[in-house]
């Protein structure tokens, strides 16, 4: 389908971003890589007056270290996160997740910024950032704020973004260096996206008992979440196979499984179960 007609201006500052949602009137939206945006517009799902492209502002790429967190900017693109050497080296779960999203082409287009304030409940990153404590930082009419995820992302394409706001950076705060990293997914073969993703970090202590362990969970509900429960099963024990079968028994009871035409609630729950037991024995079983 073809969009409703709309004016199109690029910014060069995040202020002048902020001032042209103003001026708007709320017929503005912002756009960098487009990918989550243009098919709803060609669907008619949402009709903006008028598109903001901000790609062009420079200081919303760059990624840096800030005591234990590392701060990637918004515009970040995900084939570029999949390559930085600081996400790369502080945390790698990052990296391994973006690796994953989409095609080629989603990947050197589509940014870490937009994928989470899109708030897909179907995209791969959430899972890395609700295991990695990520913070939205968002720059607004009145100032700068930072929001944790858990709080910004509230349902399927439903934020606490406030109006006439960017959001500027995503923090992640970086693990322990003795832990491990992985993420996992079963995919729809259709579009790719997770039907089930999972993003585990887990480490094991002198003593031999595991002292660190998150896990983001993608894909099966409206919203992303940590597996609480299994963390806290498995926090304090010696990693061992029988281990690992209880505590992934728990790995749906934070959420809520969705249910369509592809996969019931119920086989979402078995698949929630697998591959975070699947991923919990790659990092904590593995040699």
């Amino acid at each position: 389908m073809i969009p409703v007609k709309f004016d199109y201006i690029h910014a060069e500052s995040v202020e002048q971003a902020i001032r042209l949602q103003q001026e708007s009137n709320g017929e503005g939206k912002l756009i960098a890589g487009g990918h989550s945006l243009l098919p709803l517009m060609k669907f008619r799902l949402t009709e903006p007056g008028v598109l903001i492209d901000i790609s062009r502002i420079s200081q919303l790429k760059e990624v840096r270290k800030e005591g234990d967190r590392i701060v990637v900017g918004a515009l970040t693109t995900h084939h570029a996160a999949s390559n930085d050497p600081v996400i790369k080296e502080h945390i790698p779960l990052l990296a391994d997740t973006v690796r994953q999203i989409g095609d080629l082409q989603v990947r050197n287009r589509g940014t870490i910024g937009g994928n989470i304030a899109h708030a897909d409940p179907a995209a791969d990153l959430p899972a890395a950032a609700f295991a990695l404590d990520a913070q939205v930082i968002i720059q607004g009419e009145d100032g700068e704020e930072t929001m944790p995820v858990d709080q910004f992302i509230v349902g399927p394409l439903i934020t606490m973004m406030p109006e006439n706001s960017i959001v500027t950076a995503v923090s992640f705060a970086i693990p322990p260096r003795h832990t491990r990293s992985v993420y996992l997914k079963y995919f729809h073969p259709a579009s790719g996206y997770p039907v089930v993703g999972v993003a585990a970090i887990a480490g094991v202590d002198e003593s031999g008992v595991i002292d660190f362990v998150r896990i983001g969970i993608t894909g099966v509900g409206d919203i992303a979440y940590r597996a609480e429960s299994v963390e806290q099963t498995l926090l304090g024990q010696t990693p061992s196979e029988a281990m690992i079968q209880e505590a992934s028994r728990l790995a749906a009871e934070e959420g809520e499984m969705g249910n369509d035409f592809f996969t019931s609630s119920e086989y979402r729950e078995h698949l929630c179960k697998v591959y975070t037991e699947r991923a919990l024995r790659s990092i904590l079983l593995a040699n």
